[in-house]
């Protein structure tokens, strides 16, 4: 069924004659003839894909003629959608896959060929490949704790079509893909089924909450789908009232049934390496049935389970700590208390990225005698403790703030110091040796903030020697400690809460705060700023006009303002370094208030973080093994290469450069999870990040060692235990030949040769998050193991992918995996829609509707090839010579050499566009223009072979379907060599686009005209008022003051810096030229500005030709070669083009002369005028049904000619008419023929009508 997307994305032309070919048809339905013409415009064009359904609904139409007037005039796209749903409920369940089943069909029957010939496999050449002769891409191996989904495949679509690209242009590509499972993720799963089995037995027992009733949706096939304007479905997740308390946790053992699989199956679970064996092959298969032009040799998984990979990683270890790259030191790191280690940003549920921020916790005294609240702490020293960015402000302190409502508590900190801060706070602090018991915060009292309210404290470095603790509402206690400094001096937050407790008595009085506790503490000036004085929030505040402290959109604003100011233009005031600038001063002071013991260092994360094991992470200071990422000589290795590479954006740069410039050492050991063993110190293992860095240089000789066998089980040619240091050095790094290896020579200097050849890789594709960890560490372990020449080449990084124009997410339903998207869609049809979906760095949209249409599309064009080699004899077969012929074919060379440029800019959606629609959008054009003289059998078949090649790295099934099973051609397509081209005509291009443009601003023209005839003439028949000739005005060359309007343009623009002159000089040019001189230029100056504007908009979008005094074609000889194709558009029997500077040609327009005059002629746009001819036809007889349609005079501009067509069952449906004698049964009518088939002589032939009354 037609979709109105279908719709949408068709040129304008293609609606033209739309009614005419409705009328046809249904003349011959009603006589019971078959439309033995249909071949004419293909199943693909409008007419013949809507109406071979539009005559099922036939009885309808008769019934409801004002839908089918709809259709004839502008409710074309309405109508469509009206009939298909009504033909939809028709049929017998309102459902139909068979298209995407015949899609299915030819992928799995391809797919074999494929695996038979083994077309993928990619073995080195002993010669090294010069450019261009070969092609590595790889992807980062997805992480094996579920299958895989769309997200996954939209970003390795980008890596498959590139290396389809590659491929089909004639390189050795490689395409390697591996399986990752090194980590804690698969380890913390497998631990929770197996607590959830001792709590909840086996198959588990879970508490009973009712659940929010949902309904699965119904899979829908492609026509139903796309068919309708329907908003997309809105799936809600299962989600208990226990899930929702916790935050979207759910029961492992839920999860695992959500794959689909038994009780039985899940309890197997429990075991880590049990996901080893059962995720991976399946995502090998689904890959398969995606299409992945992967040498699946080459395959393999992470972690010491295959021990070859296991043998890869201990050498890249030993290999950085002999570099001097690891080192072992005491370090801040996010940590799973859970876990028991540090929590890397893929060991994270949430909060990937986030790095440990680093405060100064300033010590403020709680002054004896305690309240009565904290009288168990006598004798021991109490500290209300906040943590601060800024301790260079610590001057001009005037009190501290506590969240009156706030949890808080007194920790045990040493034998002689408690702290009291938020129980989160005191967490942070355990792991960072700042606790009485290791890891676990003592509380000796708990207290809340009304508690804290009126203590009195002595604060370092503060000018007044008691402040107290005071209320502040707006204090976060996810943030910091709880507790906060108060410099109102230079925090606008402080200062307004200072302004709103002193001057409002009923706020002190309702926490109990003491007048003394507040009135007496002024503003205490600390830094100066050029900007704001030396009392910055007052008077940012006031020039703000904040009035309160629940002011926060202000406040925030402020903030930012007064802190970047002070920060990079303040000048301290007091103190010590008195006259020093802040951002000099602000660590000396830091460092000053540590060793006096009044301050401690404190970390916590910048952002909340949470494990894959689900609890809060903290920052602990761990003493492990880092590697030194961010050391100043490997930090300049890692930006040369970066400089290098062909990243495809600057907003990816952008992200690498920013990267490097805040990267630092990263904790690389873990003592939990999956993994390899640090070589020198095996209670640790190596986390996820830092052993998928190198592993792209594995793939090059994984198929050597692991014989094809993913988990490096088949040990028959080499033993792991083989691959020692000399080796791998030998092999990567140009080590010499290890003597002492007994290893065979020749299958060593195989996998040296299989290295050499391969590296460096030409592209890795993943998501931009990736830029922050992964795709960095890659760059620094390239330059620090391999030499220059082996450092990579590119990354191409996108974003993420959403559905339908929503997050994709498992809890909301809106997820596919791409299982399931190729069982919904096909794998073509996904890919179709993974292209379409979007190429940049922002978030792309994968269009369900986009992967139905694309089914119907690509079924309705392998029918249409079908119909064209079915018909091949009756095509044209004499050279290609008409103008439409040359047309084509210069559209044809353009797309292949746009598609080209985009295949190898990685811009695949454009790609998509100028191979695939662009391409069809100008067959279409073509056949239609060919009319009569019908469509040209070699350009035809260029055509279907070139769109075939074009497509192919996208829809490679469907390519290889057509190209052997259609087209017939040798060999696979896959590797078919890219189309060749001639060298564009691009002034032929532009002809072109003048044409069909002049065409539909005449057919606007001739609707004006019209309209306007009948309004003026109500009482004449629409028979005397027909307008059947049209008299075409060019005028090939500007003239007059244009002519000299453009030429001072283009004296006054600059071709460097593409731009022009100011206005001003192009006024007194223009005033100082002929037309300047003369008497009525303050009227011509009107008409100048307008022209000047337009022409200058013109040049900034297409170019200085925009200037030139005529076009690069003549327009006259373009209409004229061309008059033909104008009649039929526009449904006139005689077409006249004049040239304005005739000055006869003007009088030809008659009355109409005021149209001539309103619009004149210009380059580019010509005028028409539309006239009537009187007929000298005799009285008409009565008709039948199919001559009254024929005759029938509508809006339409395809009917508005009087003549009477005639409709044959030859291929070209409509015969221009050539008498080929008289009827023998009615001597006074004649036969018609179509001068091309001889039809008239065809036993098949039929004419609906043969009157012989043509003008």
């Amino acid at each position: 069924m037609l979709t109105a997307v279908d719709v949408r994305r068709w040129p304008e032309h293609m609606f033209r004659g739309f009614d005419f070919e409705a009328r046809r048809r249904l003349a011959a339905h009603r006589n019971r003839q078959p439309p033995a013409h249909l071949s004419r415009f293909g199943k693909h064009h409008l007419s013949s894909i809507w109406f071979e359904q539009l005559f099922r609904w036939h009885p309808r139409i008769t019934k409801h003629p004002n839908f089918f007037g709809g259709l004839l005039t502008s409710g074309i796209l309405n109508f469509c959608k009206f009939a298909g749903q009504q033909m939809a409920s028709n049929t017998d369940s309102g459902k139909s896959f068979a298209r995407r089943d015949k899609l299915l069909e030819i992928e799995a029957k391809v797919q074999k060929w494929w695996e038979e010939k083994e077309v993928f496999r990619a073995d080195s050449l002993e010669t090294l490949p010069k450019p261009g002769e070969k092609f590595f891409g790889n992807f980062p191996f997805p992480y094996m704790n579920g299958y895989l989904h769309l997200g996954h495949a939209f970003s390795l679509s980008k890596l498959e079509f590139a290396a389809g690209y590659h491929r089909l242009r004639g390189a050795n590509v490689l395409l390697p893909f591996g399986f990752h499972c090194t980590g804690m993720p698969i380890k913390a799963s497998a631990d929770k089924l197996c607590r959830e089995i001792q709590k909840f037995g086996n198959p588990p027992v879970f508490p009973t909450i009712a659940e929010e009733k949902t309904t699965d949706p119904e899979p829908q096939p492609e026509e139903a789908n796309a068919g309708n304007d329907v908003a997309l479905e809105k799936f809600k997740g299962k989600k208990s009232k226990a899930v929702a308390k916790t935050g979207g946790d759910k029961y492992q053992w839920e999860i695992m049934r959500s794959y689909g699989l038994s009780d039985e199956e899940i309890s197997k679970f429990q075991d880590p390496y049990y996901w080893l064996t059962f995720f991976p092959p399946l995502a090998v298969e689904d890959l398969k049935a995606f299409g992945l032009g992967c040498d699946w040799r080459r395959t393999f998984v992470t972690t010491d389970m295959n021990p070859f990979f296991d043998s890869f990683v201990r050498w890249q270890l030993r290999k950085l700590k002999k570099l001097g790259k690891i080192v072992k030191d005491l370090r801040y790191a996010v940590y799973s208390p859970l876990d028991g280690q540090p929590c890397a940003d893929h060991d994270r549920a949430s909060g990937e990225g986030v790095i440990p921020q680093e405060y100064t916790l300033i010590k403020m005294e709680v002054i004896p005698p305690l309240p009565p609240k904290l009288r168990a702490l006598e004798g021991r020293k109490v500290y209300l403790v906040a943590a601060t960015l800024r301790p260079e402000t610590m001057y001009g302190q005037t009190n501290a703030w506590v969240l009156p409502e706030g949890k808080y508590g007194a920790f045990e900190i040493n034998e002689t110091d408690i702290f009291i801060s938020t129980e989160r706070a005191a967490l942070n602090l355990a792991y960072q040796k700042l606790s009485q018991v290791p890891e676990k915060p003592t509380c000796l009292v708990e207290l809340t903030g009304n508690d804290l309210i009126g203590l009195p404290l002595r604060s370092p470095l503060a000018f007044n020697e008691i402040i107290y603790s005071l209320p502040m509402l707006s204090i976060l206690t996810d943030k910091g400690t709880g507790i906060v400094t108060s410099v109102p001096s230079d925090s606008p937050d402080d200062f307004m809460s200072l302004y709103d407790l002193k001057s409002k008595p009923a706020f002190r009085a309702k926490f109990g705060v003491k007048d003394e506790w507040i009135l007496p503490f002024e503003v205490i000036p600390i830094i100066n700023t050029p900007e704001f004085g030396d009392k910055s929030a007052e008077k940012v505040c006031i020039d703000m006009k904040i009035k309160s402290q629940n002011e926060r959109q202000k406040l925030d604003e402020a903030k930012k303002k007064i802190y970047k100011g002070g920060f990079y233009e303040g000048t301290m005031l007091v103190g010590e370094y008195a006259g020093m600038r802040v951002q000099d001063a602000k660590n000396l002071i830091k460092n000053r208030l540590i060793e006096h013991g009044e301050a401690v260092i404190y970390s916590e994360p910048e952002k909340k973080v949470i494990s894959r094991s689900g609890d809060e992470c903290v920052v602990a200071l761990t003493d492990q093994w880092y590697i030194t990422y961010g050391e100043s000589n490997w930090k300049e290795a890692a930006e040369e290469c970066l400089a290098s590479m062909n990243l495809f954006c600057d907003e990816t740069r952008h992200g690498f450069e920013h990267t490097l410039s805040w990267l630092n050492q990263w904790a690389c050991s873990r003592n939990f999870g999956l993994g390899t063993r640090i070589p020198w110190d095996e209670k640790f293992l190596v986390e996820s990040l830092s052993d998928s860095t190198l592993y792209m240089a594995y793939y090059t000789v994984c198929h050597l060692l692991q014989k094809g066998e993913m988990y490096g089980s088949d040990t028959s040619s080499v033993k792991p235990e083989q691959l020692t240091d000399e080796v791998w050095d030998f092999l990567f790094c140009g080590g010499p030949c290890p003597k002492s290896s007994d290893i065979s020579v020749p299958l060593l200097n195989k996998m040296k040769q299989e290295f050499e050849y391969w590296y460096p890789f030409d592209l890795r594709v993943s998501g931009k998050d990736l830029i922050q960890n992964h795709l960095t560490f890659c760059i620094y372990n390239h330059t620090a193991i391999l030499p220059k020449h082996h450092w990579p080449r590119g990354f191409r990084c996108n974003g993420h992918i959403m559905l339908n124009a929503e997050k994709m997410s498992k809890s909301t339903g809106n997820f596919r995996t791409l299982r399931q998207a190729i069982e919904e869609f096909s794998a073509d049809a996904t890919r179709f829609s993974l292209a379409d979906a979007g190429d940049g760095m922002d978030d792309a949209n994968f269009v369900f509707e986009t992967a139905n249409a694309a089914i119907l599309r690509l079924t309705k064009e392998m029918a249409w090839m079908e119909e064209v080699i079915a018909a091949e004899s009756s095509l044209r077969s004499s050279p290609p010579m008409t103008y439409a012929d040359r047309v084509f074919a210069n559209e044809i060379n353009i797309a292949i050499r746009t598609t080209e440029k985009n295949y190898g800019e990685y811009l695949f959606r454009e790609a998509l566009k100028s191979g695939f629609y662009d391409l069809q959008a100008a067959r279409d054009e073509y056949r239609f223009s060919c009319g009569s003289g019908g469509m040209n059998r070699d350009l035809l078949w260029r055509f279907m072979d070139v769109q075939t090649r074009l497509i192919t790295p996208i829809c490679s099934h469907y390519a290889e379907h057509v190209w052997q099973e259609l087209l017939k051609k040798e060999g696979f397509v896959i590797k078919a060599g890219f189309p060749g081209s001639d060298l564009p005509d691009l002034t032929l291009k532009k002809a072109n686009t003048y044409l069909q443009d002049s065409i539909v601003s005449m057919r606007k023209l001739l609707q004006k005209q019209v309209s306007g005839s009948k309004k003026a003439k109500v009482n004449v028949t629409s028979q005397q008022s027909k307008l059947t000739v049209g008299l075409i005005f060019v005028n090939e060359q500007y003239d007059g003051w244009k002519r000299e309007c453009l030429n001072i343009l283009r004296s006054n623009f600059d071709a460097a810096t593409h731009s022009f002159a100011p206005d001003q000089e192009i006024m007194e040019a223009l005033k100082g030229s002929e037309i300047g001189q003369e008497a009525n230029f303050k009227q011509t100056q009107k008409l100048c500005m307008p022209f000047l504007r337009f022409k200058k908009e013109e040049v900034m979008a297409v170019g200085v030709q925009a200037l030139d005094l005529r076009l690069p074609f003549g327009e006259m000889e373009v209409l004229e070669e061309n008059s033909e194709l104008v009649k039929r558009q526009l449904g006139l029997e005689r077409v006249e083009i004049l040239s304005a500077t005739d000055p006869n040609a003007a009088t030809r327009a008659g009355p109409n002369i005021s149209i001539l005059q309103q619009n004149p002629p210009s380059p580019g746009n010509p005028t028409a005028i539309f006239l009537s001819e009187k007929s000298k036809k005799k009285k008409k007889k009565s008709r039948s049904i199919e001559e009254e349609i024929e005759y029938e005079e509508d809006e339409d501009l395809w009917n508005r000619n009087r003549r009477l067509r005639k409709v044959c069952g030859c291929r070209y449906g409509l015969c221009i008419p050539t008498k080929a004698g008289p009827n023998a049964k009615n001597p006074s009518r004649y036969y018609y023929k179509c001068p091309d088939c001889e039809c008239a002589s065809s036993p098949d032939h039929f004419l609906i009508s043969t009157s012989t009354s043509t003008t």
